[in-house]
């Protein structure tokens, strides 16, 4: 089996000393040690596009990490200098034999079933000699070394809920099939995400202690390098290794300096205060990112072999924890305004702290303060580089960039930010010139629109589900793929064959065919496909607002519950595919602001693309249920028959996908076309105006005190 790819052979996390070096790192190598130097800050995010090497240093990372002493065939990993040791296997004598061993990289699939990552019954001697014994998962693996989730953003949710709760806790209870069990599991969890494949919740993307932005690098020379080593890699894992041993060795001796000197870095008065001006000049929510970034700049310190927190650990720290706390809506970029975070750490280092008023531990209170490390070596306060990072983290990687990249610059894609319109239409009638995109207004909470039935699907909050989590309606014969056991199912199918079997007394007798697993309903995740009408008769500026508003509205309910999106638009001759279905529902939300209207109607163009698109994705994923959402007027113009094409197309598709028709006629004198539409599509007729749930309650409401 080939070596791992070397931690230091990756292009940016070789330092700015030439390749292979280590006085500095660029931002996603740099998270990545600093969360290993001090745990408590939290793990990393990795965001960024494919093929940028995200897995590659991930993985690598294990093999520079110092190793760690274990209590010897204890399954829990439990450190010996433990005074309360939460191992099951436990209680451990003072005389308990240890062995050194390296600190493990555990990964978790996307499709990991729940009893996978937390554990259960041990299925073999439960049912061969009838004890309810404790099989470890993956967070007890995990313990003391690294849980890597790949694609985390596509991780079922209550899954990702039970990873960040043990990394907050330090520990995991098992309250399950007859087990009652309760471990550590100190991890550093990472996770690596591609945004277009859609975005965690806010809650969820909190809890992540640093996050940085990855991108290929632009310039050619560095791309140059990275495929020159990729190739050398390919030609002789071995030889490639060999010659990067040496930098790997020092690389995990600085490290193990660093977790050394961290519990004595002096976090002084005033870089505390720094760090909490620094919180709120960014309106950071909550007091986790002033604690993550306290704990970043310590291990940034230790890091620079720095006995205290200067200004440029806490600008360091700030770019890595606070990024993603700035988060003020779900379709919002991450991202720091470097200006801002300058202007408020100032240029002045920050005063020493009275050697009175030390405290970690330190031995060199009087060098504390100063300019000066450990070492005796200077100090620059501006870093050297010139840049005016002092750590010298500008560096690139297979695609790391420093988490300030241009990229987290960029505009947010809220309605906030969508233009407003220039044009009013030529009438004076408060239309829009054709194709001048309409602003949204302020997005509701919409009615819950599901698709019927009981689906299979991924775990999500839309429709009902046969899936691994809800409440069991029943129970199944096992096929091998796993799933929580249903006990008394499992004994009432062995119960009959005991004779048969020649059981007198003891355990019962069991066979692979008796096993039962659990049948769950909850929720699944649906392809939510909206159709809709660009045209002309949509051009009313007060009539694309609202349109683009319950879209909005609709778009943000998806991003809650999971749900894939995709976006067909027709106006003119035809009809196109703006959006391909996609978890990104920031991209469908930008994709919306820039919508037009103008032209004639060619609704039937529109619906036969959505159900070309639909065929498309029914061969990717069966199992994904979509539900379409056509939002229109109701009126086709286009073409010779418009009306009886479109009622060909939809009679078609109301046969094979559940629909919903927004109806977006108003004013005192109605045609009804759109639901005529609806009743052809067999779908559900929504006007516009009741796509908001209070609004239809009100509606409710008033027909009842009406009666």
């Amino acid at each position: 089996m080939p070596q791992q790819y070397p931690f230091s052979a990756v292009v940016g996390s070789d330092g700015p000393d030439g390749p292979g070096g280590t006085d500095g790192l660029d931002g996603m190598a740099l998270a990545l040690v600093l969360t290993t130097i001090s745990p408590e800050v939290g793990g990393v995010l990795v965001r960024g596009e494919k093929g940028t090497a995200k897995s590659t240093i991930v993985r690598a990372l294990a093999a520079v990490l110092p190793p760690i002493d274990v209590v010897a065939g204890d399954r829990f990993s439990t450190d010996p200098r433990e005074r309360h040791v939460a191992s099951p296997d436990g209680p451990f004598g003072p005389d308990a034999a240890t062995e050194t061993r390296p600190v493990r990289l555990v990964e978790l699939p996307v499709g990991a079933t729940e009893d996978r990552v937390l554990g259960s019954l041990h299925l073999e001697r439960a049912l061969s000699e009838g004890k309810a014994e404790y099989e470890p998962g993956l967070l007890a693996r995990a313990h003391r070394g690294i849980l890597y989730v790949d694609e985390v953003n596509l991780l079922h949710d209550h899954l990702v809920d039970l990873l960040l709760d043990a990394a907050a806790m330090g520990r995991s209870t098992v309250e399950r099939d007859g087990v009652s069990v309760e471990h550590a599991a100190r991890f550093v969890l990472v996770g690596t995400m591609n945004p277009e494949e859609g975005e965690l919740r806010p809650q969820l993307l909190d809890r992540f202690g640093l996050t940085v932005e990855v991108a290929a690098p632009r310039d050619p020379q560095a791309r140059v390098e990275v495929v020159r080593r990729r190739m050398a890699y390919d030609a002789d894992p071995d030889a490639f290794v060999a010659a990067y041993a040496e930098r790997e060795a020092a690389l995990t001796a600085r490290i193990q300096r660093a977790q050394e000197l961290v519990g004595r870095v002096v976090l002084s008065d005033a870089a505390l205060l720094k760090i909490a001006e620094v919180c709120a000049a960014f309106e950071v929510d909550g007091m986790r990112g002033d604690l993550v970034t306290a704990r970043t700049a310590i291990a940034h310190a230790a890091w620079h072999e720095r006995t205290s927190v200067t200004r440029e650990d806490i600008r360091a720290a700030a770019r890595l924890s606070l990024p993603h706390r700035r988060r003020r809506n779900p379709f919002d970029a991450p991202g720091l305004d470097e200006e801002l975070l300058d202007r408020v750490l100032g240029d002045d280092e920050l005063p020493p702290e009275p050697p009175e008023g030390g405290g970690g531990g330190d031995d060199d209170a009087g060098d504390t303060g100063d300019d000066v490390g450990d070492d005796g070596r200077a100090e620059d306060p501006d870093g050297g580089d010139g840049d005016g990072d002092g750590d010298g983290d500008e560096g690139f990687e297979t695609g790391a960039d420093a988490p300030s990249s241009t990229h987290d610059e960029a505009p947010s894609s809220t309605h906030e930010d969508l233009p407003s319109p220039t044009h009013e239409d030529a009438s004076g009638a408060g239309g829009a010139a054709p194709g001048t995109p309409v602003a949204a207004g302020t997005p509701y909470r919409p009615r819950l629109f599901t698709v019927s039935g009981t689906g299979a699907g991924a775990a999500g909050k839309r429709s009902r589900a046969i899936t691994e989590s809800g409440r069991r309606v029943g129970a199944r014969r096992s096929d091998g793929g796993g799933g929580a056991i249903h006990l008394s199912e499992t004994v009432r199918a062995a119960a009959p064959h005991q004779v048969a079997r020649g059981r007198v007394d003891g355990p019962l007798r069991f066979r692979g065919a008796d096993l039962r697993v659990a049948v769950r309903e909850g929720r699944e995740a649906n392809l939510v496909l909206f159709c809709v009408d660009a045209s002309g008769s949509m051009a009313a500026r007060k009539r694309m607002e609202q349109v683009k508003t319950a879209i909005l509205s609709l778009l943000l309910d998806a991003y809650r519950r999971r749900d894939k999106v995709g976006l067909v638009t027709f106006r003119g001759a035809g009809a196109e595919l703006a959006l391909p279905p996609t978890r990104s529902v920031d991209i469908a939300a930008t994709r919306l602001q820039d919508l037009g209207a103008g032209g004639r109607t060619p609704l039937a163009e529109g619906l036969l693309e959505a159900d070309r698109v639909l065929r498309v994705e029914r061969v990717r994923d069966p199992h994904l249920r979509p539900l379409l959402v056509v939002v229109t007027d109701g009126r086709a113009t286009q073409g010779a028959d418009a009306v009886a094409r479109s009622r060909q197309v939809a009679a078609h598709l109301a046969t094979t996908v559940d629909s919903v028709v927004v109806d977006c006629e108003t004013g005192s004198f109605r045609m009804g076309l759109a639901a005529r539409l609806a009743e052809s599509l067999g779908a559900e007729h929504v006007p516009v105006a009741e796509v908001s749930a209070p609004g239809l309650a009100a509606i409710v409401h008033h027909s009842v005190g009406a009666a």
